[in-house]
């Protein structure tokens, strides 16, 4: 098509969006970004994962965001307030149930030069990506809401200028919008997860002890996951600044609806199952109110079609317990921008031009989605998983993110085949650990 404003018009200018954005710019397309929002701007997902790395350094950015004032993440721990003389079967555990931990450099990733990745005030981190894409020649509206996409043989995209509806003619369209999932809406492709309806209550505390629930005071800065002696509900702890922390609390949708939008009152009754969790927050002071976020978790029942992609959180959203989110959003723009380069050069933005696209991430959200669920599903098992060193570098390869390339790793066959034998033999000794989560049977649609 000859006549058109730009190459790709990309609906948001988060991660997905910016980095989707400089990859496309870097190899001379021409792309729009509309962002509704005006950035800075608060957002959830603060911690980093190693895989975002080599695509920060792809695109020219990675020194812009090691320079940029986030703590540096060397690694990641889950705390419980489970009985540690819960048996081991056989695995090799050093301190029982009660802690697990994890450093970046026990293992070397692909692309990867560095053993940390950052935790990341999310309205500095986003701006920092969409500036940088803008600067390798993106053009950014912000402040600006799209209408409507029009996907037929004539793309556009339609948005309001002011009180004025005005549009622009694309080659395709990519929907880069979160959560918002605009084309998933106005498709109608958007359908609940059948396991995981998880909701949040978060908020950033200054001066919080990093260290109260850490068994090793040197890993004080490592993002942890607290996990409740509560239903499917958990807390993460997440480095901002040197003194800024902050905290969430996850957990089931009807519990949350139960809480009658108290969001203070909720998330007390939440961490005060954990005591020295609650001493600790309530020891430190508050710097922002209290957010709920809803409607976690959700697949599409399509992500690509003619002339149009859905990327990152717009394509579908697991629950996040294990810092995925960024992640996917970046390394699927990443993964994306492959396809839609090469259909550029060919003048073909057709469905089939996007294969490669499409089974690369679906196996990749395939493995994220089991891994989480059986966490969920029997969290001792994770546990065990990471202390023994049989299982525990497939296990942290899964957690820096490494899973677009390959087949379904080892560790998590054998998690799965465990979990069965647990789930089916009631005189188990894990039987009563088993959590309320169950996947279904089928792999979920994305």
């Amino acid at each position: 098509m000859a006549d058109v404003d730009f190459d790709i018009g990309i609906i948001g200018g988060g991660p997905a969006g910016s980095t989707l954005a400089s990859y496309l710019s870097q190899a001379g397309l021409s792309c729009v970004v509309f962002e509704s929002a005006l950035f800075p701007r608060p957002h959830v997902g603060e911690s980093l994962i190693p895989a975002t790395t080599p695509v920060l350094a792809d695109i020219g950015a990675l020194e812009k965001v090691d320079t940029g004032g986030f703590p540096r993440k060397y690694g990641a721990a889950w705390t419980s307030a489970a009985d540690s003389r819960i048996p081991t079967l056989g695995f090799e555990l050093s301190h029982g149930f009660q802690a697990a931990e994890v450093a970046f450099s026990e293992r070397d990733q692909p692309g990867v030069k560095q053993d940390y990745t950052y935790h990341v005030d999310r309205g500095k981190f986003d701006l920092l990506l969409l500036q940088h894409a803008e600067s390798l020649g993106a053009k950014v509206y912000e402040g600006v809401r799209v209408r409507h996409a029009d996907l037929g043989d004539d793309p556009r995209v339609v948005f309001a200028m002011g009180r004025r509806e005005t549009d622009v003619r694309v080659r395709m369209v990519v929907d880069a919008s979160g959560r918002n999932t605009f084309l998933g809406r106005q498709l109608k492709l958007k359908v609940p997860d059948p396991v995981f309806n998880q909701y949040a209550i978060h908020t950033w505390f200054d001066g919080l002890d990093r260290s109260a629930l850490s068994a090793d005071k040197k890993q004080a800065d490592f993002i942890f996951i607290h996990f409740l002696p509560v239903t499917d509900t958990w807390v993460w702890q997440i480095p901002i600044t040197d003194t800024v922390t902050s905290v969430g609390v996850v957990t089931q949708k009807q519990q949350f609806t139960a809480a009658k939008q108290d969001w203070k009152g909720f998330f007390w009754q939440c961490v005060e199952s954990r005591p020295e969790l609650a001493d600790a927050l309530r020891a430190a002071e508050r710097v922002r109110p209290f957010r709920p976020e809803g409607d976690y978790s959700y697949a599409m029942r399509e992500i690509c079609g003619d002339r149009w992609m859905l990327i990152g959180d717009a394509a579908r959203f697991v629950d996040p317990i294990f810092s995925s989110g960024v992640s996917v959003a970046m390394n699927s723009a990443r993964i994306a921008s492959y396809d839609i380069i090469a259909a550029a050069e060919k003048g073909d933005f057709g469905k089939p031009s996007f294969d490669a696209y499409e089974g690369r991430l679906r196996r990749a959200v395939r493995n994220w989605y089991e891994f989480i669920s059986i966490y969920y599903r029997l969290n001792i098992l994770f546990t065990a998983f990471v202390a023994d060193p049989r299982y525990r570098i497939d296990v942290l390869k899964m957690l820096q993110g490494d899973v677009y390339d390959g087949g379904e790793p080892a560790a998590l066959t054998k998690m799965r085949e465990i979990t069965r034998q647990v789930e089916e033999n009631p005189d188990h000794l894990w039987h009563r650990h088993l959590g309320t989560l169950r996947a279904p049977s089928q792999a979920p649609l994305f």
